[in-house]
């Protein structure tokens, strides 16, 4: 049997990470038997006419039972509530992981929590959908996308070399990091660009010179890709601003100073500058493109736009 295999895991919240997760054990044989908690009675009927599991519960404190990887998939804001709930139930030497976007603020929550019997290794995996819901997972959500791990002092190798595997086996790409350096890192790469998004959404909304209609009917790339990210789980992202509060607002500061030198730049038309910032940016997108992040197809939504044609 392979490392990456486990006899039982159990999954907490069953949304688009956790239905991947399941998905993906599923189709690769990583573990002998799936548990699936919810709170929502709906969303876990949903998950079981899904066949995304093996047994389900709403309990998580009854899904953790006898589970060799527990993994938990829900809002950053409620992890400790988690914590409490499968702090006594956990089965000596099991591991529990969590798939949240900030980790300081998880392993403050959560950590105090758990028992010493157990391997607490927060994780984060940088994948995801503007979808959300046990319909919207797929096996290979995790194909070729980065899971970065942020082990505690005191975390056993090969619990985490046990871990790392299993991600791995999913398609994900492994790294480790620091908690509030990831925090810093996720703040600009993920955070700020969904926050900017939201912001540049609600302003189209709320512009009176602008019909709602007019914003959909000439979306145009730039907005429609932006709507994408502010489409995402409101729930998860009101959780991410308040528990990475600091890096957020410092990466906010930072690009405010930048966007007020490119109002200069406009205003006394500096065209020098202006040219040198979009070819700098540009380089960045090439970056992303050779390192297999990105695909360089000029698609923006139009593609599926021709299929329905």
């Amino acid at each position: 049997m392979s490392a990456a295999q486990f006899d039982r895991i159990a999954l907490i919240g069953i949304g688009l990470i956790g239905s991947s997760i399941a998905r993906g054990v599923r189709e690769k044989g990583l573990a002998k038997d799936i548990v699936i908690s919810t709170r929502s009675l709906e969303t876990l009927k949903r998950a079981e006419e899904l066949q995304l599991g093996d047994h389900y519960t709403p309990s998580a404190a009854e899904a953790v039972k006898d589970a060799d990887l527990v993994i938990v998939s829900v809002p950053v804001g409620a992890s400790e509530s988690v914590a409490k709930q499968i702090a006594a139930h956990l089965k000596p030497g099991a591991i529990v992981t969590d798939v949240g976007s900030t980790k300081a603020s998880v392993i403050a929550q959560m950590a105090p929590h758990l028992p010493s019997h157990v391997h607490f290794i927060p994780g984060h995996p940088l994948a995801g959908t503007e979808k959300s819901g046990p319909d919207a997972g797929f096996a290979d959500l995790f194909k070729g996308r980065w899971c970065i791990f942020t082990p505690l002092p005191d975390t056993d190798p090969k619990a985490l070399a046990r871990l790392v595997a299993f991600w791995e086996a999913l398609g994900s790409k492994t790294d480790q990091m620091e908690p509030e350096h990831h925090d810093k890192v996720l703040a600009i790469v993920s955070h700020l660009p969904h926050i900017i998004a939201y912001n540049i959404v609600g302003t189209a909304d709320d512009l009176a010179a602008v019909t709602e209609s007019e914003v959909i009917k000439y979306s145009a790339s730039g907005f429609r890709d932006f709507t994408r990210l502010a489409a995402s789980d409101p729930t998860m992202w009101r959780d991410i601003c308040l528990h990475n509060k600091d890096a957020i607002l410092e990466m906010l500061a930072r690009f405010s100073e930048d966007l007020a030198s490119l109002q200069r730049s406009i205003r006394w038309g500096e065209g020098d500058k202006l040219f040198e910032l979009f070819s700098r940016t540009r380089t960045v997108r090439r970056s992303i493109i050779d390192a297999g992040q990105d695909v360089d197809v000029p698609d923006f939504g139009r593609h599926s736009l021709d299929k329905k044609a």
